[in-house]
């Protein structure tokens, strides 16, 4: 489906009976909930367009209430960060019998945590960059020593960039430490590699096209 296509498309009757009242769970408390409402503002919106019975929700405070007196049949999760992404919101739902979008609770859980992805890359042999999990600021010298710089300091919990810094230098990793477990308090460091970026989501078994992504900042 094209791009202009997708902006005329309408829904069958029969589909939009069998999606009944769909809830788009979108903001949330996480660092992520600017990104979190606009991404489930033009979910929402296209939904819509659709002709698809679909309802924005602002998810704040506690995820069990979401479940509580459920008014709507499904979930098209548009959540990001912690308690969206991270098989939180996706453990609710399921031992609630609520269908909702997007990778079950194992797949979720193990996504948002960066350190323990590391781990099954290397578990399969997949390449990927050296790491080391931080946990003080009196690990820089070493760390720098045996990775080499320039590094990616990150906190192993977040998404969207959020706390990630580009270091070249020993005070600099300190610096991006103190960040980053500010926020977190497991850290990764990893070797900085240089390259163009490409992402590709995976429908199912589909895999739909790869996009390249690119920036004037540093990284």
């Amino acid at each position: 489906m094209s791009h202009t296509d997708s902006d005329n498309y309408l829904a069958s009757p029969e589909l939009v009976k069998a999606l009944g009242r769909v809830a788009v769970f979108m903001g949330g408390n996480s660092a992520e909930r600017e990104v979190s409402l606009n991404s489930g503002e033009a979910v929402l919106s296209a939904l819509q367009s659709a002709g698809v019975d679909a309802h924005g929700i602002d998810v704040q405070g506690c995820l069990l209430s979401t479940v509580e007196s459920p008014e709507f049949d499904r979930v098209f999760i548009a959540l990001h960060g912690r308690g969206g992404e991270d098989g939180t919101i996706q453990a609710i739902l399921q031992q609630a019998g609520i269908p909702y979008t997007g990778s079950e609770v194992l797949a979720s859980a193990l996504a948002m945590d960066k350190l323990r992805t590391k781990y099954v890359f290397e578990g399969c042999g997949l390449p990927t960059p050296a790491f080391r999990a931080m946990k003080s600021a009196e690990e820089a010298e070493d760390i720098v020593t045996k990775l080499g710089t320039p590094l990616s300091v990150k906190p192993a919990h977040e998404g969207s960039s959020i706390g990630i810094r580009k270091v070249r230098s020993v005070s600099e990793l300190v610096e991006a430490y103190e960040s980053a477990a500010a926020m977190d308090d497991l850290v990764l460091v990893e070797q900085w590699i240089e390259g163009p970026e490409f992402t590709v989501s995976l429908l199912q078994d589909k895999a739909l096209p790869a996009i390249g992504l690119s920036t004037d900042h540093d990284f």
